[in-house]
């Protein structure tokens, strides 16, 4: 292979990595510490302009995810550890591994890892396509 060969793969590739911090960046300095969101999988669905969205949160013991939305419907499971959501129009409620909760679409709630270890949840959001998924409330 020529020098001229390798120094372009070179370049290329720094562009590239370059271009995924610039794209990527503002997403993690959006996501408060001691939060992990993981994108399990996005797919259309056959009610037109909708999606499914699965999503793995952890939080950190002590951490809360603050108050925030989402266009549309948002379906919990709690994988481990014990949660505390607070949902607007309701007492908060306390749950732990292998609870459920369903959150109506637009509703403002915050959630709570009251445990002494990770907790985690399988989010499922059922939402409006091209919406932000997630909307922080002041």
């Amino acid at each position: 292979m020529s020098n001229n060969f390798l120094r372009t793969v070179r370049v290329l590739a720094s562009v590239a990595l370059l271009a995924t911090n610039i794209v990527t960046r503002p997403a993690a300095a959006a996501q408060p510490a001691g939060v992990t969101r993981t994108d399990l999988q996005r797919h259309d669905l056959s009610a037109p302009g909708r999606e499914a969205v699965q999503v793995r949160v952890d939080l950190a013991p002590g951490i809360a995810f603050g108050r925030h939305t989402h266009p549309g419907e948002e379906i919990i499971y709690v994988l481990a550890g014990r949660m505390e959501y607070d949902v607007d129009g309701k007492p908060p409620v306390t749950l732990k591994a292998g609870d459920v909760l369903f959150i109506p679409a637009g509703t403002v709630h915050a959630a709570k890892n009251v445990g002494d270890v990770t907790a985690s949840e399988l989010a499922t959001y059922i939402v409006e396509k091209d919406k932000p998924l997630l909307t922080l409330v002041k």
